[in-house]
C-alpha cells in the first residue's frame, strides 16, 4: 500500500528542487549583479524575448509628420470647438494664438506673417456675432503684397460679414468665405497678391443632422508647408 504513495512524492519532490534552484538564482542575481534580469526571464520562457515596443513616429513643427522643404514655413491651424474650446495657430513651432496665450475670441482669429522672412506681423481676433465689420475692414484692406493672412473660426466667423468682407477673403485666395454661414467651422490661409486659389482651406458646415457638438460641428484640423516669397528687387 505505500509504494504508489512513493511513486507520487518523487515528481513532486523535483518541482520543489527546481523552484528552490530559481529562487536562489533570483535572489543571487538581485544581490550580487549576475545574470541580467532580461537573461532570468529567458530562463523560465525558454529563450523567447519580448517583443520590442513599436518606436514612437516622430513629430516635426508644429506636429507635423514631416519635415517641411528648405524655405518653407510649417504650420498648423485648428478651428475652435463649438464656443468652448479655443483655436489654435502654430507657425513654425511658435503658437502664434491660444487659449493658453489668452489671445483668442468668438469669431474670427487672425495672424498677419510676413511671406518673404516668416516673422509674425501682427495677431487680431474679429468678434462676427455682436461686433463691428468695419474693424475687420480695416484690418484687411492696408494689406502689403505676400502677407500671409492665418484664419481660424470660433463659435460664429459669418454672422457680421458682409459683400466687401468676403471680397477681400476671396482676393487672398479663399473660395469657401462666399458660402461660410452662421456657426460654420472655418481654417483658411492666404496671401495678398496671390495668383491662384488657396490650396489652404477647409469648411465644415453647420448642419443639425451631422453636428459633432450640440448646434455646432466638429473643429477643423490643417496643416502644411507654405513657401516663402522671394525678396523683392531693388
Amino acid at each position: 500500500m505505500r509504494e504508489p504513495t512513493m511513486r507520487l512524492t518523487v515528481p513532486v519532490r523535483a518541482m520543489v528542487v527546481v523552484l528552490l534552484v530559481g529562487l536562489t538564482w533570483l535572489l543571487a542575481n538581485s544581490l550580487f549583479g549576475g545574470e541580467s534580469a532580461s537573461s532570468v526571464r529567458q530562463f523560465f520562457t525558454g529563450g523567447n524575448e519580448e517583443p520590442t515596443p513599436e518606436p514612437r513616429p516622430r513629430r516635426f513643427k508644429c506636429g507635423l509628420s514631416a519635415p517641411c522643404p528648405p524655405k518653407h514655413l510649417a504650420f498648423r491651424l485648428i478651428s475652435g470647438a463649438a464656443n468652448v474650446i479655443g483655436p489654435k495657430i502654430c507657425l513654425e513651432d511658435k503658437m502664434l494664438l491660444s487659449s493658453v496665450k489668452n489671445n483668442v475670441g468668438r469669431g474670427l482669429n487672425i495672424a498677419l506673417v510676413n511671406g518673404v522672412t516668416g516673422e509674425l506681423i501682427e495677431t487680431k481676433t474679429f468678434d462676427m456675432w455682436a461686433g463691428d465689420v468695419s474693424n475687420l475692414l480695416k484690418f484687411l484692406r492696408p494689406l502689403h503684397e505676400g502677407t500671409l493672412v492665418f484664419v481660424a473660426s470660433f463659435d460664429d466667423a459669418a454672422t457680421k460679414m458682409n459683400d466687401e468682407s468676403r471680397r477681400l477673403f476671396e482676393e487672398l485666395g479663399s473660395t469657401a468665405v462666399k458660402e461660410l454661414a452662421f456657426r460654420d467651422s472655418w481654417v483658411f490661409v492666404g496671401a495678398k497678391g496671390i495668383e491662384n486659389k488657396s490650396p489652404f482651406e477647409q469648411r465644415m458646415k453647420n448642419s443639425k443632422s451631422n453636428n459633432k457638438y450640440e448646434g455646432w460641428p466638429e473643429s477643423l484640423e490643417m496643416d502644411g508647408c507654405i513657401p516663402l516669397r522671394p525678396p523683392l528687387e531693388g
